[in-house]
């Protein structure tokens, strides 16, 4: 399961500018990097009006995937999931997910964009583990506005094992959240997936498995 770490900070604090140029890092290390972005504006507009697919959402559909050669995108209802299902659920693949926004993501490390001191958010959320800001601010991981490369390194040893990608064998989410497990559950799932596959008499090789169970209640 991909880390997750999310850069917050007030509105024109520059953490969209650094959050961008921390991706383009992380990219030049070789990692598939995801973006899930915040925002509190409503009625934003990502097609033009009288699109296909504009059209589609005006007959009522809850969910239109528009698919091209070089891109797909999703438009779909706020249906409030927290950042962790959003990245899991549709990143699966990737080595880190950079979240921009979601100040009160529960169990997700933060990186602060600071420009004004009486404005700090890490007093008041949890997970602060790093602070980007040009400010004579004390602390452990306080790093400058233009350390992009820096922000990179840090996140890439912190998250990432000294730059070895790591990914779960296996991994589970209940109702949106994370369950960790150790590495003998792990094979014990993958073990019993894979066997209950092969009785199917699944004629591919399968390298990967994705299973969804809605209860009932």
């Amino acid at each position: 399961m991909a880390a997750i770490i999310t850069f917050i900070g007030w509105h024109d604090s520059g953490k969209n500018t650094l959050a961008t140029q921390v991706v383009s890092h992380l990219k030049a290390f070789g990692y598939k990097v995801a973006v899930v972005k915040s925002s509190n504006e409503r009625g934003v507009v990502f097609d033009t009006s009288g699109s296909d697919t504009g059209k589609h959402r005006q007959a009522g559909a809850d969910s239109v995937l528009f698919v091209a050669p070089d891109q797909m995108v999703l438009q779909t209802k706020n249906s409030n999931l927290s950042l962790t299902t959003l990245a899991h659920r549709y990143f699966p693949d990737v080595d880190i997910i950079i979240g921009e926004g979601f100040t009160e993501a529960r169990r997700i490390s933060k990186i602060e964009v600071v420009l004004d001191k009486n404005q700090m958010l890490r007093n008041e959320v949890h997970g602060v583990i790093a602070v980007a800001t040009n400010l004579d601010i004390a602390g452990e991981y306080v790093f400058r506005l233009d350390q992009a490369q820096e922000i990179a390194a840090f996140i890439r040893k912190r998250f990432l094992k000294d730059g070895r990608k790591t990914s779960s064998s296996v991994s589970l989410l209940v109702n949106g959240n994370n369950i960790p497990l150790k590495p003998f559950v792990q094979e014990v799932l993958a073990g019993t997936l894979v066997g209950f596959i092969d009785s199917l008499k699944f004629s591919a090789d399968a390298s990967e498995i994705d299973i969804r169970i809605k209860l009932d209640k």
